[in-house]
């Protein structure tokens, strides 16, 4: 059960919250207040899937890139651990500073179709989830195996988020900003935990 638990469970809910979709909801209906409803569902499921796909390409790319740049795999674990924390701290302080700025926002008040930049990148997949799904991967072992939770926990994050989006309006109405920084907050508690981890994964294996 613990076994089934850290390999499937664990990287479904971590990279979920470090994602985040819940945050980004009031920047989202901010800057499509002026769409209407199929346009902003339209560009909700493709803020998704570019999500998706910018997490995939780096969690697919983590070891060649470690190898281009001869980074070690500890020192990537505590980095990571560190980014995430780090995430994690504006997660429980309910602010997005660098993922989400006020320039950011007007630019995407400004424009046409925010879904890539910067709904996709870098409010949803931001240097905390890149970081997080590469350093998931790289505990992937053996790797085709191990990996495949790490890519079905994606997705899952990726539907999450298309629903969330979908359903902003509503859950604004039914959280208010309040409800939405709590849940941030506990979410940001979880991803703090993991980031401790991640560190002192990194430190044991570099200790070896």
């Amino acid at each position: 059960m613990n076994s089934v638990f850290e390999t499937w469970v664990v990287p479904c809910v971590t990279i979920f919250f470090i994602v985040d979709p819940l945050a980004v909801i009031p920047a989202f209906l901010t800057m499509t207040a002026t769409d209407p409803p199929e346009k902003r569902s339209a560009m909700a499921l493709k803020a998704s899937i570019a999500c998706v796909g910018i997490l995939v390409a780096f969690a697919s790319a983590g070891g060649l890139i470690f190898k281009i740049f001869g980074v070690t795999l500890p020192a990537f674990r505590i980095a990571g651990g560190i980014i995430l924390g780090l995430s994690s701290l504006e997660m429980l302080r309910a602010q997005r500073p660098t993922r989400e700025s006020a320039v950011e926002i007007q630019e995407g008040v400004e424009k046409s179709d925010v879904a890539i930049t910067p709904l996709a990148i870098p409010m949803l997949a931001g240097p905390g989830a890149i970081s997080t799904v590469m350093v998931f991967m790289d505990r992937a072992v053996p790797w085709w195996t191990a990996s495949l939770p790490v890519y079905a926990a994606i997705l899952a994050a990726g539907v999450g988020t298309y629903i969330t989006l979908r359903l902003s309006g509503v859950a604004l109405r039914l959280l208010g900003r309040t409800g939405i920084n709590v849940l941030g907050r506990l979410m940001g508690l979880v991803c703090a935990t993991m980031a401790a981890q991640f560190v002192l994964d990194g430190l044991k294996e570099f200790n070896r």
